[in-house]
């Protein structure tokens, strides 16, 4: 548990950093003062300990209660974020409730309400196999399309090939994942055409430059980011793409900075970081004693590693641009925060 938790914080002290050199010059411009972002950053870093540290001996995240009631409110405050003047619109979703002091983004907490939900569901034995898994399919598709109501399609994206891995550690039926995987290709394939900026998203994956200064934009000052930035890269504070070329690099696209500043072998570092983390976490859930807690470590690393891939085929252009965080790393309270909490929730069923 020690290098699980030294991995995590060794994380989240590289995205304080980064969130700093990746967003300074932002924040020059924007706010006056280059501190802003790394401050807060540390901020929600703090409150995300201390969050862990109070999950860590608690013993309601152990019952079935507590998820059936978190995963209401999360559904409730998907709900709320659609309400006119109380969500909030980022660029062109409307996903977000403002605090006041921060921007809270419901989709985060409604991925740890589903998985645990969804968990403590696959451990009723004593239950038809059949209804069981029409309710977790049920649990799943209510918060889905809330999300993409929104929209939000890189967070649906993320639960649902999580929820995947965790029905798929259950012993579900191969037939099963084939008519869903079918069904869900045809979904995805309506979806994008529907939207004519997932099309377009597509088009520019495939060849950013047809509209370099529009849709491939993002993708293409992402590549000119890593692309020269060889073994060693530039330096710390040194990466030239933060200066308003690649917008708001210190949110979903922060691994490019990372690497323009600190080359390949500072990339190598921080996956490696990451596979560590994702190797103890998933050997935790093998450890667990109880089938309910290790069910849903599994949904929880699940979701994590998934996200952390995303993200970085996204930067590294082996996949379509999406709104997609990369945990512990990119600037944002609700991400690191929630983040954190799983890490508080997986400390305390490890220890069942």
């Amino acid at each position: 548990m020690i290098v699980f938790l030294s991995s995590v914080f060794f994380l989240s002290v590289i995205g304080i950093f980064f969130v700093h050199s990746a967003g300074s010059y932002w924040s020059e411009v924007h706010y006056k003062d280059s501190l802003p972002f790394a401050f807060k950053q540390a901020s929600y870093l703090g409150v995300g300990i201390l969050g862990a540290l109070f999950i860590r001996n608690k013993q309601f995240v152990r019952l079935p209660m507590f998820w059936n009631g978190l995963y209401i409110i999360s559904i409730l405050l998907l709900i709320g974020v659609m309400i006119p003047g109380v969500g909030v619109v980022r660029n062109g979703s409307q996903s977000w409730i403002s605090l006041g002091f921060m921007n809270f983004q419901p989709a985060e907490l409604a991925k740890i309400a589903v998985l645990g939900k969804i968990a403590f569901s696959l451990s009723n034995e004593h239950k038809k196999k059949g209804i069981i898994y029409l309710k977790c399919a049920l649990f799943l598709l209510i918060p889905i399309s809330l999300i993409m109501i929104q929209p939000d399609f890189g967070s649906a994206f993320v639960l649902v090939v999580a929820a995947f891995f965790l029905l798929f550690a259950a012993g579900l039926p191969m037939k099963f994942f084939i008519s869903i995987g079918l069904s869900g290709i045809i979904a995805l394939i309506l979806l994008i055409v529907s939207a004519p900026y997932r099309l377009v998203r597509i088009q520019a994956f495939l060849d950013p430059w047809q509209d370099p200064l529009g849709s491939g934009f993002q993708a293409i000052q992402s590549l000119l980011a890593i692309g020269p930035a060889g073994l060693f890269g530039f330096g710390y504070g040194n990466s030239r793409q933060k200066f308003l070329y690649l917008p708001e690099p210190q949110n979903d696209f922060i691994f490019s900075i990372l690497l323009e500043e600190t080359g390949f072998l500072g990339g190598l570092i921080v996956i490696s970081a990451f596979v560590l983390f994702f190797t103890i976490g998933f050997s935790l859930a093998i450890r667990a004693k109880k089938r309910a807690g290790g069910f849903i470590i599994i949904g929880f690393i699940s979701l994590l590693t998934v996200q952390t891939f995303l993200n970085m085929g996204v930067v590294t252009g082996l996949l379509p641009v999406t709104g997609v965080t990369l945990p512990f790393i990119s600037y944002g309270g609700s991400s690191l925060v929630t983040t954190w909490g799983i890490i508080g929730v997986i400390w305390n069923l490890s220890s069942e």
